[in-house]
Parts: C-alpha cells; sequence; structure tokens
C-alpha cells in the first residue's frame, strides 16, 4: 500500500480537460496575444445576433474566427464575404468549449487596404506640394448654372438621386450625361478622360462638372486616387465638384475638385438653386417695389404740402389750385399707370410660370427674367420723369409767383397808391384837391396832399 502511494506521488501531472484547456489558453494569450493575420475567408455566417464567424486560410492551414456585434459596427462600409482576402487584427484566445484556438477579431481590412492608404498619403504630399489643393486656385462655382455635366456610372443609385433632386429643385437646367466606369482597373482614365471632353466639347458647353461616384470600400473608392484624374479636375477650366462615396470618405479628387460633396446628393442640392427659393424672391422684390413707390409718392406728397402752407401761396390761391389739381391729376395717372404695369407684370409671372411647371423650359425662364427686369427698369425711368415733371412745374410756379408778386414791382422802381380810404388809385381823376393820399414804395411810404 505504501508503494502504490509513494508510486502514485512520484508520477507525471494529471490535468483535467477544463484545466488543460485554460492553461493553453493562457499561454497563447500571454506569448502571442494581439496579432494582424491576412487570408482568405471561407465558411463565413452571420448569426442573426449580429455575429460573423468565419475561417481565415491560406494554401496550407486555416483558423477560425469571430466577429462579435460591438466590433462588427466598427467596420465602416466592408461587407464580408466567402472568399474575400483581408487583413484582420484581433486576440488569439481558445474557444473552450471545443478546444480549439480562435481569433476574436476586432478590426478586418481588404488586404490590399494598407498598401492602398500609403498610396494615398505619398500621392497627396506630392500634389499638395505642388499647389494642387491651393484654395486660392479653387474656381467660383455659378450661382444659376443653365446646363450640368456629370461624370458617372450610369447604372448606379447616385446618378438617379442626382436626377430626383436637380429635377425637383430646378426643372430648367440641362443636364449632360458622360457615362464611365468608376471602380476597377482603368476606370481612373475613363474618368479623366470624360472630364477633358466636356472641357474641350464647345458643343456640350456645360457650366459645372460633377464627379460623382455612391459609397464603397477603400479598392471600391481607389480608383478616385490616381494622379492622372487629379490632374484632369486640375486642368479643367469648367468648375469641378467632387462628389465621392459618404461624408467620411475622403478623395484625391476632392481635394484638387473646386467642391468637395459629402454625397453625389449633397452636390444636386450645392448646385442647383431651389425653384420655389427663387419664386419666393421675386415676390420678395414685386412687394418691395410697390413699398418703394409709395414711400416716394408720400414723400412728395408731403413735400407739396409743406411749400402750400407758405407765405408765398397763400396768396395766390388759384395757381395753387390749379397745382395741387396738376399734381392729383398726375398723381392718379401714376398711380394708374403703376397698378396697370404691375397687375401686367403679376400676370406675366403667373403665365410664365404656368409655362414653366407646363414644358419646365431651359432658357424661356431666362429670358422672360430679363423682360421683367425691363419692364421693371421702364417703369422706375417712367416714375421718375413723372416726379421730375411736376418737380419742374412746381419750380415754374414758384418763380412765376416771385416775379408777380408786388414786392418784386416795388423792387423794380414802381408805387402803389391809395386814397386816404385805402381805395386804389389807378388814375389821376380818382384824386381830389386837397384830397390826402399815402403812396408805398419799395423802402417805405410817404403821405401827400393833391394840389
Amino acid at each position: 500500500m505504501f508503494a502504490d502511494n509513494f508510486l502514485k506521488s512520484m508520477g507525471p501531472e494529471v490535468f483535467t480537460v477544463t484545466e488543460l484547456t485554460r492553461r493553453v489558453r493562457g499561454a497563447l494569450e500571454k506569448s502571442i496575444g494581439n496579432v494582424w493575420v491576412e487570408g482568405e475567408i471561407s465558411n463565413y455566417r452571420r448569426q442573426s445576433s449580429g455575429h460573423q464567424y468565419f475561417v481565415l486560410k491560406d494554401e496550407k492551414c486555416q483558423v477560425s474566427c469571430v466577429l462579435f456585434h460591438q466590433s462588427s459596427s466598427k467596420l465602416r462600409h466592408l461587407t464580408l464575404a466567402e472568399g474575400m482576402q483581408v487583413q484582420v487584427r484581433g486576440d488569439l484566445t481558445v474557444y473552450e468549449a471545443r478546444g480549439q484556438y480562435q481569433i476574436n477579431v476586432q478590426v478586418v481590412q481588404s488586404a490590399g487596404a494598407g498598401l492602398l492608404q500609403a498610396k494615398f498619403e505619398a500621392l497627396k504630399k506630392k500634389l499638395d506640394a505642388e499647389g494642387l489643393f491651393d484654395a486660392a486656385r479653387k474656381k467660383i462655382l455659378p450661382r444659376f448654372p443653365s446646363s450640368i455635366g456629370i461624370v458617372t456610372s450610369p447604372t448606379g443609385a447616385a446618378i438617379r438621386d442626382m436626377l430626383n433632386i436637380l429635377q425637383r429643385r430646378a426643372p430648367w437646367i440641362h443636364i449632360v450625361i458622360n457615362p464611365v466606369r468608376v471602380q476597377g482597373e482603368g476606370a481612373a482614365l475613363e474618368i479623366a478622360r470624360a472630364v477633358a471632353e466636356f472641357n474641350s466639347d464647345k458643343s456640350l458647353n456645360v457650366d459645372v462638372i460633377v464627379v460623382a461616384r455612391g459609397g464603397g470600400s477603400a479598392e471600391d473608392l481607389s480608383q478616385f486616387n490616381e494622379e492622372i484624374l487629379a490632374r484632369a479636375i486640375f486642368d479643367s477650366t469648367v468648375p469641378v465638384v467632387s462628389a465621392v462615396g459618404h461624408e467620411i470618405d475622403f478623395t484625391i479628387s476632392d481635394f484638387v475638385a473646386d467642391l468637395r460633396a459629402p454625397t453625389p446628393s449633397a452636390a444636386a442640392e450645392l448646385i442647383a438653386p431651389d425653384n420655389a427659393d427663387l419664386l419666393r424672391h421675386l415676390r420678395a422684390c414685386e412687394n418691395s417695389i410697390t413699398r418703394n413707390l409709395a414711400s416716394a409718392m408720400a414723400h412728395w406728397r408731403e413735400r407739396l404740402a409743406f411749400a402750400a402752407r407758405g407765405a408765398l401761396f397763400r396768396e395766390p390761391a388759384n395757381l395753387i389750385a390749379g397745382a395741387w389739381q396738376s399734381v392729383d391729376l398726375a398723381e392718379k395717372a401714376l398711380r394708374f399707370a403703376t397698378e396697370s404695369r404691375l397687375a401686367g407684370c403679376g400676370e406675366q409671372v403667373k403665365y410664365f410660370l404656368a409655362k414653366l411647371r407646363e414644358y419646365r423650359p431651359d432658357q424661356h425662364l431666362e429670358i422672360k427674367r430679363h423682360t421683367l427686369s425691363g419692364l421693371t427698369s421702364r417703369l422706375e425711368q417712367q416714375l421718375g420723369r413723372r416726379m421730375q415733371e411736376a418737380s419742374h412745374s412746381v419750380n415754374g410756379l414758384q418763380a412765376l409767383l416771385r416775379v408777380l408778386a408786388p414786392e418784386s414791382t416795388l423792387q423794380r422802381g414802381f408805387s402803389i397808391t391809395t386814397s386816404s380810404a385805402g381805395t386804389l388809385i389807378r388814375s389821376a381823376a380818382q384824386a381830389a384837391k386837397g384830397e390826402k393820399i399815402h403812396t408805398r414804395l419799395a423802402d417805405g411810404s410817404l403821405d401827400s396832399v393833391v394840389e
């Protein structure tokens, strides 16, 4: 019995499966820990919980991987799929229930993502040093473009979203689409040629060029980080808007372009003026003109009233009455002409708006806007001419009154003689011998007796 116990105490250490597994787990986590591993995804499956399970393999070996839901939410636009070549970073551990080692994945990127990022940074540094990103050279986009050129895939969601927004905001804008591939080898060259074509082909006559693509992975957007496309955008004489990916995506074309839009839909919002805002602005202009006319009329009416209250106008009441009547007639005619013109302009605006909704013209709106501006200018000129004529008339009456006033007559050497009763003496026969008379001169008066 003693011998058996002694031999047992001197024998090998025996572990339970759990103990052994935990020791292996601790050894792996301590000696290797967090690692980067590259391989091909196999046996991929996604659970309803959001956790993703797959095997990472190469030509000879494989390792199990699990990407938990809380980590997968950080993958941005990368969607895992069977056969994808990726690089993963995570903790090497052991799944104790099965006794197999696995990687608890924290970061996943395409196998070429590191190389793409390095290439991106190098090209960005080079072009920045050459001045391709300088804000001083960026062109200003036209406020009211009549024609827009779009370089994008004709089948993508980006072009559909842009067309819907442009149609809603500015249906008169002429849209020219130059279809290209937006990913894959050679796509950058196609896009660059399309940008150059919009500049060289004068028949296209676009005011703005939009280079657009929807969201995607770093590889999907890599063609917008090519130098040939960056230089084509820089050489463009037409303003270029870069609308690539989502708001968090940045490409070389974004830095070179005259304007970066976070998404293709945002580009359409930034480029096209809002039709409803323009109509509201026109109505505001009409109201402003009406208020200015009313204010001008009130101003001149107040000036005339002030002049009428003066001493010079109280004596010749008949002249004042005639002047007031002329002003009233002129005001009535001016008001009628103004109201008629405004009414006519309002009807024209309604007519053209109806035409706009019916035919969606791309040029007629601009023509009618010039017509409305001309009518407004003519109306303002007519108002100024009428007011100037009224002012000249009033000035003439004032000058005439100064000439005909009694004081002016006395200043010229004449005198006014009245009897002692104050009756004006116009003839010698009116004065009897011995009668006292009163003579008014420019600088005083004389009393005398008729001999």
